[in-house]
């Protein structure tokens, strides 16, 4: 291992971090953020759900409880959900992967991660100030006509972040178009990079619509022009259109790169060739494309047509079938694998099982009878979690544990990692499953107050969030315990393939010593690496 050659200690001092153009140390300042942001969010939610414990509203009042699950919302999910797998793991990973020395645009990269920062401090600004009542998704007429928060500044904190967002994805898009190294053709690219890729065009082609729509909000508040106003000549369902034309695209940039993190782990893991490389790889295109044709699955109550209650309705069912190609796909690869349960493959089957449900449970949600029934209740909070949560998170804390050698060159406790993935999973069901039987029996989700029947399973959510809450912050101390106490790793402590596992962990400033060359396709796995998997295994699962 070469250490002191590394991106790391290429300038220790706060300024050589700041101004930094290396891909590597970019993606680190956004870990750092993101961490942050997330353990905000994380606050405002055990706030509410303390309140939830009783059926009473005696620990918040309604507008301080509407202003904590909004807050909760708008950090969650444009600083912490979004750009989590593809800022972080994405920065990290892309031009190792392909084989580049960095991304495009260095200079684009960095400024990305400022306009980050900027969209955060305006949020946290609104946080100071007073808060924001209108949910994340800031519907109107809560966000015009009965708006008695600061909208315009947690609006303008969304805009800004977009920008990033934007600068992101076509970055991405251009430095796997023109920065892949000799051999690496497109049916040779890892699947963390095609759904990179897809991600990556949902994210410049979705993005500047909610930008716009944020606008027009403003525009009106500022102006008084009538945009979604009917009191001043507006149309409330305008803004549901253009926010649910972003905000559905927006699922698939939180969930795709998830899964590719997971399409990474399960072949490792189970030392076989992927089964279905290409149906993968495309499926992840087929869920960009049809994701943007089924945002009206969000408005079956809203008044729109039923003929175009129908259209979405089948479209959304549509969405289902490549999700279901990759599960299906990342199945057929366990069977007859040597499988290993390492702490990112623990990760990764816990998503496979949490997406599973929420993904039948958006089913049910894309049928009109029963998207009636349950609109507006905890099991739209259920089923978004667990794609959310379940899902996203999942898979985020997996890809952390997989590329964590790789991007400190330390290895963490695998005990404490083991022990922590199954936590992580215990309390999330705990939390989030109890949502799905509340919302089926009739309870709305946004009130701080609810009938007395409803208590018990109020309560088995906040336990769970409890025991949640510790499953996140563990690896935040055993993650920073092995900076220091940790292991050292080699270059491929996993036996994994791909050309980041060619490199030093972690790896040099401009990634490979020499130039790489692909000769052969993604995943060449055998199980002749699996002994020595296992012994690294053993090793580091003591306690």
């Amino acid at each position: 291992m070469t250490t002191n050659q590394s991106y790391l200690n290429q300038g220790t001092t706060l300024r050589s971090w700041l101004i930094t153009l290396d891909h590597k140390r970019i993606a680190i300042l956004y870990m750092l953020s993101l961490t942050f942001f997330f353990f905000v969010g994380g606050a405002a939610a055990v706030l509410f759900r303390l309140e939830l414990i009783t059926p009473q509203g005696d620990l918040l009042s309604a507008d301080t409880y509407n202003r904590l699950f909004s807050l909760h919302g708008i950090i969650m999910v444009w600083f912490f959900l979004i750009p989590a797998v593809p800022n972080v793991l994405g920065n990290f990973l892309v031009p190792l992967m392909i084989g580049a020395r960095d991304l495009a645009f260095p200079r684009l990269n960095l400024l990305s991660w400022y306009l980050f920062i900027a969209g955060g401090l305006f949020t946290l600004y609104v946080v100071i100030a007073g808060g924001v009542d209108t949910g994340w998704t800031f519907y109107t007429p809560y966000s015009s006509t009965y708006a008695n928060s600061h909208v315009i500044l947690a609006a303008t904190g969304v805009f800004i972040t977009g920008f990033s967002s934007i600068l992101t994805g076509l970055n991405f898009i251009v430095t796997i178009h023109t920065m892949r190294c000799p051999g690496m053709k497109w049916f040779r690219l890892p699947l963390f990079i095609w759904s990179t890729y897809a991600t990556s065009l949902i994210m410049v082609l979705a993005t500047p619509v909610l930008a716009v729509t944020l606008a027009l909000m403003a525009v009106e508040r500022l102006l008084g022009v009538g945009v979604f106003d009917p009191g001043i000549g507006g149309d409330p369902l305008l803004f549901q259109h253009l926010f649910w034309f972003y905000s559905h695209p927006a699922v698939y940039i939180m969930i795709l790169p998830g899964m590719g993190v997971i399409s990474e782990i399960i072949p490792c893991f189970a030392r076989k060739r992927i089964f279905g490389y290409e149906f993968i790889a495309m499926a992840s295109l087929a869920i960009a494309i049809l994701g943007f044709l089924v945002w009206g699955h969000h408005m079956f109550v809203s008044g729109q047509s039923l003929y175009a209650g129908l259209f979405f309705s089948l479209l959304s069912m549509l969405v289902a079938v490549p999700s279901a190609v990759k599960v299906f796909n990342w199945t057929a690869t366990l069977y007859k694998g040597r499988i290993s349960l390492s702490t990112p493959m623990l990760y990764a089957l816990g998503f496979i099982g949490l997406f599973t449900i929420g993904g039948l449970t958006g089913i049910c949600l894309a049928t009109l009878a029963f998207d009636v029934h349950v609109h507006d209740t905890y099991f739209i909070i259920a089923h978004f979690h667990y794609i959310m949560v379940g899902g996203m998170v999942m898979a985020y804390l997996g890809g952390l544990h997989f590329w964590w050698p790789k991007m400190t060159g330390r290895l963490y406790s695998e005990w404490l990692g083991r022990i922590n993935a199954l936590i992580v999973f215990a309390g999330f069901n705990m939390t989030f499953f109890p949502q799905f039987i509340l919302g089926y029996l009739g309870n709305p989700r946004r009130y701080h107050t609810y009938p007395g029947e409803f208590q018990v399973f109020h309560v088995m959510s906040t336990l769970g969030a409890s025991i949640l809450g510790i499953g996140y912050l563990l690896p935040l101390l055993y993650l920073l315990w092995s900076l220091k106490y940790g292991q050292r790793s080699d270059s491929n402590p996993w036996q994994a393939t791909g050309l980041e596992w060619t490199t030093t962990s972690p790896p040099p400033e401009h990634n490979f010593k020499d130039p790489p060359r692909v000769t052969e396709p993604a995943y060449q796995y055998s199980t002749t690496g699996a002994e020595s998997l296992e012994n690294t295994d053993r090793k580091l699962s003591q306690p």
